[in-house]
Protein backbone atom coordinates (compact mmCIF):
# COMPACT_ATOMS: atom_id res chain seq x y z
CA UNK A 1 0.00 0.00 0.00
CA UNK A 2 1.27 3.30 -0.75
CA UNK A 3 1.56 5.43 2.05
CA UNK A 4 -0.10 9.16 1.58
CA UNK A 5 -0.37 11.50 4.14
CA UNK A 6 -2.37 14.70 5.17
CA UNK A 7 -2.19 18.07 6.25
CA UNK A 8 -5.56 19.53 6.90
CA UNK A 9 -5.40 23.18 8.36
CA UNK A 10 -8.48 25.12 9.00
CA UNK A 11 -7.59 28.79 6.87
CA UNK A 12 -9.26 31.10 9.96
CA UNK A 13 -5.43 32.47 10.46
CA UNK A 14 -1.92 32.32 9.79
CA UNK A 15 0.01 28.77 9.70
CA UNK A 16 1.27 28.36 13.54
CA UNK A 17 4.31 26.86 14.96
CA UNK A 18 2.12 23.46 16.13
CA UNK A 19 0.90 23.12 12.49
CA UNK A 20 3.81 23.39 10.79
CA UNK A 21 5.46 20.19 12.85
CA UNK A 22 2.35 18.64 12.43
CA UNK A 23 2.94 19.57 8.22
CA UNK A 24 6.60 18.73 8.68
CA UNK A 25 6.14 15.30 10.46
CA UNK A 26 3.58 14.47 7.66
CA UNK A 27 5.38 15.07 5.03
CA UNK A 28 8.86 13.04 5.94
CA UNK A 29 6.72 10.48 7.11
CA UNK A 30 5.55 10.33 3.02
CA UNK A 31 9.33 11.19 1.99
CA UNK A 32 10.32 8.52 3.95
CA UNK A 33 8.31 5.60 2.66
CA UNK A 34 8.23 7.31 -1.29
CA UNK A 35 4.22 7.92 -0.34
CA UNK A 36 1.93 11.04 -1.17
CA UNK A 37 1.62 13.95 0.65
CA UNK A 38 -1.79 16.10 0.07
CA UNK A 39 -2.74 19.31 1.05
CA UNK A 40 -6.50 20.01 2.03
CA UNK A 41 -7.77 23.35 3.17
CA UNK A 42 -10.14 22.81 5.76
CA UNK A 43 -12.76 26.03 4.46
CA UNK A 44 -15.98 24.54 5.78
CA UNK A 45 -16.31 27.67 8.79
CA UNK A 46 -17.43 30.05 6.30
CA UNK A 47 -17.43 32.86 9.13
CA UNK A 48 -13.64 32.43 9.98
CA UNK A 49 -12.34 31.22 7.15
CA UNK A 50 -10.39 33.98 4.59
CA UNK A 51 -8.55 33.65 1.15
CA UNK A 52 -5.91 35.78 3.60
CA UNK A 53 -5.69 32.91 5.85
CA UNK A 54 -5.25 30.82 2.89
CA UNK A 55 -2.52 32.45 1.48
CA UNK A 56 -0.72 32.49 4.79
CA UNK A 57 -0.63 28.74 4.75
CA UNK A 58 0.68 28.65 1.69
CA UNK A 59 3.53 31.30 1.62
CA UNK A 60 4.06 29.04 5.26
CA UNK A 61 4.34 25.85 3.65
CA UNK A 62 6.72 27.75 0.88
CA UNK A 63 8.78 29.19 2.73
CA UNK A 64 9.79 26.37 4.61
CA UNK A 65 10.20 23.95 1.26
CA UNK A 66 7.36 21.40 2.59
CA UNK A 67 5.94 21.13 -1.18
CA UNK A 68 2.85 18.74 -1.48
CA UNK A 69 2.22 16.03 -3.98
CA UNK A 70 -1.43 16.92 -4.79
CA UNK A 71 -3.18 20.24 -3.80
CA UNK A 72 -4.56 22.19 -2.32
CA UNK A 73 -7.83 20.86 -2.00
CA UNK A 74 -10.33 22.61 -0.80
CA UNK A 75 -13.37 21.38 1.38
CA UNK A 76 -16.23 24.28 0.29
CA UNK A 77 -15.39 22.92 -3.79
CA UNK A 78 -16.38 19.38 -2.52
CA UNK A 79 -19.89 20.21 -0.62
CA UNK A 80 -21.75 18.59 -3.69
CA UNK A 81 -19.98 15.33 -3.00
CA UNK A 82 -20.46 15.81 1.00
CA UNK A 83 -24.35 15.98 0.24
CA UNK A 84 -24.02 12.70 -2.07
CA UNK A 85 -22.58 10.51 0.77
CA UNK A 86 -25.06 11.56 3.41
CA UNK A 87 -27.92 11.09 0.99
CA UNK A 88 -26.74 7.35 0.65
CA UNK A 89 -26.20 7.07 4.69
CA UNK A 90 -29.68 8.42 4.66
CA UNK A 91 -30.81 5.57 2.59
CA UNK A 92 -28.79 2.75 4.03
CA UNK A 93 -29.71 3.94 8.02
CA UNK A 94 -26.82 4.87 9.43
CA UNK A 95 -28.07 8.88 10.14
CA UNK A 96 -31.03 10.20 9.96
CA UNK A 97 -33.49 13.67 10.35
CA UNK A 98 -33.64 15.25 14.09
CA UNK A 99 -35.83 17.84 14.39
CA UNK A 100 -34.90 18.95 17.94
CA UNK A 101 -35.19 22.24 18.35
CA UNK A 102 -32.47 24.60 19.77
CA UNK A 103 -34.19 25.28 22.87
CA UNK A 104 -34.95 21.53 23.46
CA UNK A 105 -31.67 20.51 23.25
CA UNK A 106 -30.63 23.55 25.49
CA UNK A 107 -33.61 22.46 27.89
CA UNK A 108 -32.13 18.77 27.99
CA UNK A 109 -28.92 19.77 28.10
CA UNK A 110 -29.87 21.37 31.45
CA UNK A 111 -31.75 18.87 32.94
CA UNK A 112 -28.84 16.65 32.47
CA UNK A 113 -26.61 19.12 33.80
CA UNK A 114 -28.70 19.23 37.29
CA UNK A 115 -28.86 15.35 37.45
CA UNK A 116 -24.49 15.60 37.07
CA UNK A 117 -24.95 13.51 33.84
CA UNK A 118 -22.49 14.33 31.07
CA UNK A 119 -24.32 16.78 28.61
CA UNK A 120 -25.25 14.45 24.89
CA UNK A 121 -28.15 13.94 22.73
CA UNK A 122 -30.84 11.68 23.93
CA UNK A 123 -31.49 10.12 21.01
CA UNK A 124 -35.73 11.33 20.84
CA UNK A 125 -35.34 11.05 17.21
CA UNK A 126 -33.24 8.26 16.55
CA UNK A 127 -34.77 5.47 14.12
CA UNK A 128 -35.13 1.85 16.20
CA UNK A 129 -36.89 -1.20 15.88
CA UNK A 130 -39.98 -0.96 17.24
CA UNK A 131 -39.73 2.58 17.87
CA UNK A 132 -42.57 5.26 16.67
CA UNK A 133 -41.51 8.93 15.90
CA UNK A 134 -43.48 11.78 16.13
CA UNK A 135 -44.68 13.15 13.09
CA UNK A 136 -42.13 15.74 11.89
CA UNK A 137 -42.78 19.05 12.89
CA UNK A 138 -43.63 21.19 9.57
CA UNK A 139 -41.81 24.21 10.90
CA UNK A 140 -38.13 23.06 12.01
CA UNK A 141 -35.54 22.36 9.59
CA UNK A 142 -34.01 19.44 10.38
CA UNK A 143 -30.28 18.10 11.13
CA UNK A 144 -28.78 14.65 10.06
CA UNK A 145 -27.32 12.52 12.35
CA UNK A 146 -25.05 10.14 12.32
CA UNK A 147 -27.07 7.17 13.98
CA UNK A 148 -23.43 5.89 16.22
CA UNK A 149 -23.26 2.15 17.84
CA UNK A 150 -24.87 2.11 21.19
CA UNK A 151 -22.55 -0.73 22.48
CA UNK A 152 -18.93 -1.60 22.51
CA UNK A 153 -15.94 0.04 21.88
CA UNK A 154 -13.79 2.06 19.66
CA UNK A 155 -10.39 0.94 19.31
CA UNK A 156 -7.31 1.95 18.11
CA UNK A 157 -3.25 1.81 18.39
CA UNK A 158 -2.33 5.57 17.88
CA UNK A 159 0.92 5.79 16.52
CA UNK A 160 2.26 8.09 19.42
CA UNK A 161 -0.14 7.66 22.24
CA UNK A 162 -0.10 3.78 22.17
CA UNK A 163 -3.70 1.67 22.16
CA UNK A 164 -6.86 4.41 22.95
CA UNK A 165 -9.85 2.80 24.01
CA UNK A 166 -13.21 4.62 23.87
CA UNK A 167 -16.87 3.33 24.97
CA UNK A 168 -19.70 3.74 22.41
CA UNK A 169 -21.87 4.75 25.21
CA UNK A 170 -19.77 7.98 25.71
CA UNK A 171 -20.33 9.05 22.37
CA UNK A 172 -23.56 10.66 20.98
CA UNK A 173 -25.29 10.65 18.02
CA UNK A 174 -22.89 13.80 16.07
CA UNK A 175 -24.61 15.79 13.59
CA UNK A 176 -22.97 15.40 10.19
CA UNK A 177 -24.95 18.11 8.21
CA UNK A 178 -26.39 21.48 9.57
CA UNK A 179 -30.31 22.51 9.22
CA UNK A 180 -28.92 24.42 6.59
CA UNK A 181 -27.96 21.15 4.56
CA UNK A 182 -23.90 22.43 4.89
CA UNK A 183 -22.27 19.31 6.21
CA UNK A 184 -20.19 19.68 9.47
CA UNK A 185 -16.44 19.39 9.82
CA UNK A 186 -15.89 16.40 11.27
CA UNK A 187 -18.52 14.68 8.72
CA UNK A 188 -16.46 16.25 5.37
CA UNK A 189 -12.85 15.46 7.34
CA UNK A 190 -14.23 11.65 7.40
CA UNK A 191 -15.12 11.29 3.64
CA UNK A 192 -11.89 13.31 1.92
CA UNK A 193 -9.68 10.87 4.34
CA UNK A 194 -11.42 7.47 2.81
CA UNK A 195 -11.67 8.96 -0.77
CA UNK A 196 -8.06 10.88 -0.82
CA UNK A 197 -6.64 6.96 0.27
CA UNK A 198 -5.27 8.62 3.48
CA UNK A 199 -3.44 5.85 5.17
CA UNK A 200 -1.71 7.66 8.05
CA UNK A 201 -2.93 10.62 10.03
CA UNK A 202 -0.51 12.78 11.54
CA UNK A 203 -2.35 15.40 13.35
CA UNK A 204 -2.18 17.29 16.99
CA UNK A 205 -3.68 15.50 20.05
CA UNK A 206 -6.66 18.11 20.55
CA UNK A 207 -8.02 15.83 17.60
CA UNK A 208 -8.42 12.44 19.51
CA UNK A 209 -11.79 13.20 20.87
CA UNK A 210 -13.05 13.22 16.71
CA UNK A 211 -10.80 9.74 16.08
CA UNK A 212 -13.83 7.55 17.52
CA UNK A 213 -16.03 9.25 16.02
CA UNK A 214 -14.77 9.66 12.65
CA UNK A 215 -13.48 5.81 13.11
CA UNK A 216 -17.44 4.87 13.28
CA UNK A 217 -18.41 7.17 10.22
CA UNK A 218 -15.63 5.04 8.54
CA UNK A 219 -16.44 1.97 9.07
CA UNK A 220 -20.45 2.80 8.55
CA UNK A 221 -19.00 3.84 5.17
CA UNK A 222 -16.95 0.40 4.46
CA UNK A 223 -13.76 2.64 3.83
CA UNK A 224 -10.35 1.60 5.15
CA UNK A 225 -9.46 3.16 8.85
CA UNK A 226 -5.80 5.00 8.70
CA UNK A 227 -3.41 4.81 10.96
CA UNK A 228 -3.21 7.69 13.61
CA UNK A 229 -0.69 9.28 15.33
CA UNK A 230 -1.33 12.14 17.53
CA UNK A 231 0.69 14.67 18.54
CA UNK A 232 1.25 16.26 22.02
CA UNK A 233 0.82 19.99 22.25
CA UNK A 234 3.72 22.74 22.16
CA UNK A 235 4.80 24.54 25.81
CA UNK A 236 6.14 27.56 25.68
CA UNK A 237 9.34 28.35 27.32
CA UNK A 238 7.53 28.61 30.90
CA UNK A 239 5.73 25.48 30.12
CA UNK A 240 2.57 26.67 29.39
CA UNK A 241 0.32 26.42 25.97
CA UNK A 242 2.45 28.24 23.37
CA UNK A 243 0.71 31.65 22.74
CA UNK A 244 1.16 35.13 21.22
CA UNK A 245 2.44 36.03 24.73
CA UNK A 246 5.59 33.87 24.18
CA UNK A 247 6.78 35.80 20.96
CA UNK A 248 6.26 34.71 17.71
CA UNK A 249 4.04 31.79 16.86
CA UNK A 250 3.39 32.34 12.95
CA UNK A 251 5.61 30.85 11.08
CA UNK A 252 5.91 33.52 9.01
CA UNK A 253 6.64 35.71 11.97
CA UNK A 254 9.46 33.53 12.58
CA UNK A 255 10.55 34.80 9.08
CA UNK A 256 9.99 38.20 9.55
CA UNK A 257 12.50 38.06 12.76
CA UNK A 258 15.12 36.89 10.84
CA UNK A 259 15.24 32.95 10.85
CA UNK A 260 16.26 30.71 8.28
CA UNK A 261 13.73 28.18 6.96
CA UNK A 262 16.62 25.58 7.54
CA UNK A 263 16.58 26.42 11.39
CA UNK A 264 13.54 26.34 11.99
CA UNK A 265 12.63 22.94 9.91
CA UNK A 266 15.41 21.64 11.95
CA UNK A 267 14.38 22.87 15.55
CA UNK A 268 10.74 21.49 15.00
CA UNK A 269 11.86 18.10 13.76
CA UNK A 270 13.50 17.93 17.28
CA UNK A 271 10.30 19.08 18.92
CA UNK A 272 8.92 15.55 20.45
CA UNK A 273 11.69 13.69 18.08
CA UNK A 274 14.76 12.43 18.70
CA UNK A 275 17.88 10.10 16.64
CA UNK A 276 19.64 9.78 19.96
CA UNK A 277 21.70 12.35 19.93
CA UNK A 278 22.18 14.48 16.50
CA UNK A 279 20.89 17.98 16.76
CA UNK A 280 21.46 19.52 13.33
CA UNK A 281 21.08 17.59 10.41
CA UNK A 282 19.17 18.04 7.11
CA UNK A 283 15.76 17.56 5.64
CA UNK A 284 16.83 14.81 3.44
CA UNK A 285 18.59 13.04 6.91
CA UNK A 286 15.53 13.75 8.44
CA UNK A 287 13.34 11.90 6.11
CA UNK A 288 16.13 8.81 6.18
CA UNK A 289 15.70 8.73 9.73
CA UNK A 290 12.04 9.88 10.57
CA UNK A 291 9.93 7.72 12.12
CA UNK A 292 6.96 7.68 14.62
CA UNK A 293 8.26 5.43 16.79
CA UNK A 294 10.78 8.04 18.65
CA UNK A 295 8.03 10.71 19.15
CA UNK A 296 7.36 11.29 22.56
CA UNK A 297 3.69 11.02 24.08
CA UNK A 298 4.75 14.03 26.32
CA UNK A 299 4.25 17.29 25.61
CA UNK A 300 6.61 19.14 23.88
CA UNK A 301 8.40 22.07 25.20
CA UNK A 302 9.54 25.53 22.66
CA UNK A 303 13.30 26.77 23.69
CA UNK A 304 13.53 30.23 22.31
CA UNK A 305 17.81 30.30 22.83
CA UNK A 306 18.17 26.67 21.07
CA UNK A 307 16.33 27.68 18.18
CA UNK A 308 18.43 31.23 17.76
CA UNK A 309 21.82 28.31 18.50
CA UNK A 310 20.55 26.42 15.37
CA UNK A 311 19.72 29.79 13.42
CA UNK A 312 23.42 31.27 13.58
CA UNK A 313 24.45 27.62 12.78
CA UNK A 314 22.63 27.90 9.56
CA UNK A 315 23.65 31.51 8.70
CA UNK A 316 26.90 30.71 9.33
CA UNK A 317 26.59 28.16 6.42
CA UNK A 318 24.07 30.25 4.34
CA UNK A 319 24.60 30.92 0.43
CA UNK A 320 26.69 34.09 -0.10
CA UNK A 321 23.88 35.12 -2.71
CA UNK A 322 21.08 34.55 -1.06
CA UNK A 323 22.31 36.36 2.33
CA UNK A 324 23.19 39.36 0.42
CA UNK A 325 19.39 39.71 -1.23
CA UNK A 326 17.86 38.97 2.11
CA UNK A 327 20.16 41.75 4.22
CA UNK A 328 19.50 43.57 1.37
CA UNK A 329 15.93 43.79 1.82
CA UNK A 330 16.05 44.05 5.41
CA UNK A 331 18.54 46.76 5.58
CA UNK A 332 15.60 48.40 3.26
CA UNK A 333 13.00 48.07 5.47
CA UNK A 334 15.27 49.92 8.20
CA UNK A 335 15.67 52.44 5.34
CA UNK A 336 19.02 52.05 4.77
CA UNK A 337 20.05 51.44 0.96
CA UNK A 338 23.19 49.93 0.29
CA UNK A 339 26.15 51.34 -1.96
CA UNK A 340 28.58 49.83 -3.82
CA UNK A 341 31.28 50.54 -1.50
CA UNK A 342 31.62 49.04 1.64
CA UNK A 343 30.84 45.55 -0.71
CA UNK A 344 27.99 43.82 1.02
CA UNK A 345 29.15 40.06 1.36
CA UNK A 346 32.54 41.45 2.65
CA UNK A 347 30.44 42.81 5.67
CA UNK A 348 28.63 40.30 5.94
CA UNK A 349 31.26 38.05 6.23
CA UNK A 350 32.15 40.43 9.10
CA UNK A 351 29.67 39.92 11.05
CA UNK A 352 27.36 36.99 10.14
CA UNK A 353 29.54 34.85 12.90
CA UNK A 354 28.46 36.98 15.78
CA UNK A 355 24.07 36.85 14.87
CA UNK A 356 22.00 35.03 15.94
CA UNK A 357 19.52 36.17 13.58
CA UNK A 358 19.00 38.35 10.27
CA UNK A 359 18.09 40.97 11.69
CA UNK A 360 20.65 41.19 14.02
CA UNK A 361 22.59 40.60 11.53
CA UNK A 362 21.11 43.77 9.73
CA UNK A 363 20.94 45.66 12.36
CA UNK A 364 24.48 45.55 13.61
CA UNK A 365 26.06 46.44 9.78
CA UNK A 366 23.85 49.31 9.27
CA UNK A 367 26.87 51.22 10.48
CA UNK A 368 28.47 51.21 7.35
CA UNK A 369 25.84 52.33 4.80
CA UNK A 370 24.67 54.96 7.01
CA UNK A 371 26.52 57.42 10.09
CA UNK A 372 25.76 55.72 13.20
CA UNK A 373 24.13 57.47 16.29
CA UNK A 374 26.82 57.07 18.99
CA UNK A 375 25.66 55.76 22.24
CA UNK A 376 25.96 58.25 25.13
CA UNK A 377 27.33 55.93 27.68
CA UNK A 378 29.94 54.34 25.89
CA UNK A 379 30.96 57.95 24.85
CA UNK A 380 31.29 58.73 27.91
CA UNK A 381 33.34 56.01 29.22
CA UNK A 382 35.83 55.93 25.91
CA UNK A 383 35.92 59.31 24.29
CA UNK A 384 37.64 61.30 26.92
CA UNK A 385 40.15 64.52 26.29
CA UNK A 386 43.04 62.75 27.03
CA UNK A 387 43.00 60.40 23.98
CA UNK A 388 42.42 62.84 21.19
CA UNK A 389 46.18 63.02 21.01
CA UNK A 390 46.44 59.74 19.84
CA UNK A 391 43.75 59.71 17.57
CA UNK A 392 45.03 62.83 15.88
CA UNK A 393 48.03 61.17 15.59
CA UNK A 394 46.43 57.62 14.02
CA UNK A 395 44.29 59.75 11.58
CA UNK A 396 47.77 61.72 10.39
CA UNK A 397 49.34 58.11 10.01
CA UNK A 398 46.18 56.57 8.12
CA UNK A 399 46.27 59.53 5.30
CA UNK A 400 48.99 57.00 3.83
CA UNK A 401 48.96 53.75 4.48
CA UNK A 402 47.70 51.30 2.33
CA UNK A 403 44.38 50.84 2.86
CA UNK A 404 43.77 46.93 4.37
CA UNK A 405 43.41 45.63 7.44
CA UNK A 406 47.50 44.58 8.20
CA UNK A 407 48.61 47.91 7.23
CA UNK A 408 45.27 49.71 9.34
CA UNK A 409 46.92 47.51 12.80
CA UNK A 410 50.16 48.20 12.28
CA UNK A 411 49.78 52.07 12.37
CA UNK A 412 47.44 51.46 15.42
CA UNK A 413 50.42 49.72 16.82
CA UNK A 414 52.48 52.40 16.31
CA UNK A 415 50.16 54.57 18.04
CA UNK A 416 49.79 52.69 20.73
CA UNK A 417 53.33 52.48 21.51
CA UNK A 418 54.61 55.80 20.82
CA UNK A 419 51.83 57.51 23.90
CA UNK A 420 52.72 53.96 25.86
CA UNK A 421 48.98 52.92 25.73
CA UNK A 422 47.00 49.29 25.82
CA UNK A 423 46.03 48.34 22.30
CA UNK A 424 42.28 48.50 23.75
CA UNK A 425 42.99 52.19 24.86
CA UNK A 426 42.55 53.10 21.04
CA UNK A 427 40.68 50.39 19.74
CA UNK A 428 37.68 51.04 21.81
CA UNK A 429 37.35 54.77 20.88
CA UNK A 430 38.07 53.83 17.34
CA UNK A 431 34.72 51.46 17.83
CA UNK A 432 32.82 54.22 19.28
CA UNK A 433 33.11 56.94 16.71
CA UNK A 434 32.98 54.64 13.80
CA UNK A 435 30.32 51.81 14.87
CA UNK A 436 28.68 53.70 17.79
CA UNK A 437 29.16 51.12 20.15
CA UNK A 438 32.30 49.48 22.26
CA UNK A 439 31.25 46.25 20.76
CA UNK A 440 32.58 44.93 16.77
CA UNK A 441 34.60 42.85 15.39
CA UNK A 442 37.85 43.46 14.68
CA UNK A 443 38.33 47.41 14.57
CA UNK A 444 40.95 47.00 11.74
CA UNK A 445 38.90 44.97 9.09
CA UNK A 446 36.06 47.20 10.17
CA UNK A 447 38.32 50.08 9.27
CA UNK A 448 39.77 48.39 6.22
CA UNK A 449 35.91 47.74 5.03
CA UNK A 450 34.39 51.35 5.57
CA UNK A 451 37.08 53.01 3.63
CA UNK A 452 39.36 55.37 4.20
CA UNK A 453 37.28 58.87 3.60
CA UNK A 454 34.53 57.55 6.04
CA UNK A 455 37.17 56.65 8.89
CA UNK A 456 39.38 59.85 8.51
CA UNK A 457 35.65 61.47 8.50
CA UNK A 458 34.22 60.16 11.86
CA UNK A 459 37.62 60.60 13.64
CA UNK A 460 37.59 63.57 12.66
CA UNK A 461 33.98 64.71 14.40
CA UNK A 462 35.80 63.62 17.47
CA UNK A 463 36.28 67.46 18.65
Amino acid sequence: MTVRTRFAPSPTGFLHIGGARTALFSWAFAKKHGGKFILRIEDTDVARSTPEAVQAILDGMNWLGLDYDEGPFYQMQRMDRYKEVIQKMLQDGSAYYCYSTKEELEALRESQMQQGLKPRYDGRWRPEADKVLPAPPADVPPVIRFKNPKDGYVVWNDLVKGEISIGNQELDDLIIARADGTPTYNFCVVVDDWEMGITQVIRGDDHVNNTPRQINMLKALGATIPQYAHLSMILGDDGQKLSKRHGAVSVMQYHEDGYLPEAVLNYLARLGWSHGDEEIFSMQQFCEWFDLDHITPSAAQFNTEKLKWLNAHYIKLADKGSLVNDITARLAQLNVAVTAAPDLSAVIDLYKERASTLNELAESIVYFYHKPIIDQAAAEKHLVADIKPALEKLSALLHAVDWNAEAIHHAINDVVTEFQLKFPKVAMPLRVLLTGIAQSPSIDQVMALLGREEVLARIGEFK
